[in-house]
């Protein structure tokens, strides 16, 4: 068992929702410079946009599953976990 297995499944966790938060803001509204994550936050939207953006994880999940990565797994989740905290602060 590596445990960097597990930190490269975080960052890959990470990553995920970082890039389908992005596509939801250019594909689904109308926000589309880095400067209008300040209105998201401000209207107090932001924690729902990273949510919808971590809805990618489950493909990446179920991908590593399949190629037998389950440390990989392991770490998309915790990501996912970490996110759903940090929305819930935000």
């Amino acid at each position: 068992m590596r445990k960097i297995d597990l930190l490269i499944g975080f960052f890959i966790g990470v990553l995920t929702t970082i890039i389908g938060t992005v596509l939801f803001l250019l594909l689904f509204t109308n926000f589309t410079k880095i400067e209008d994550i300040a209105i998201i936050r401000q209207e107090g939207i932001l924690g729902k946009v990273i949510t919808l953006g971590a809805i990618l994880n489950i493909f990446i999940f179920f991908i590593l599953l399949k190629n037998n990565k389950e440390l990989m797994a392991r770490g998309v989740v915790l990501a996912t976990i970490i996110l759903a905290i940090l929305t819930v602060i935000l």
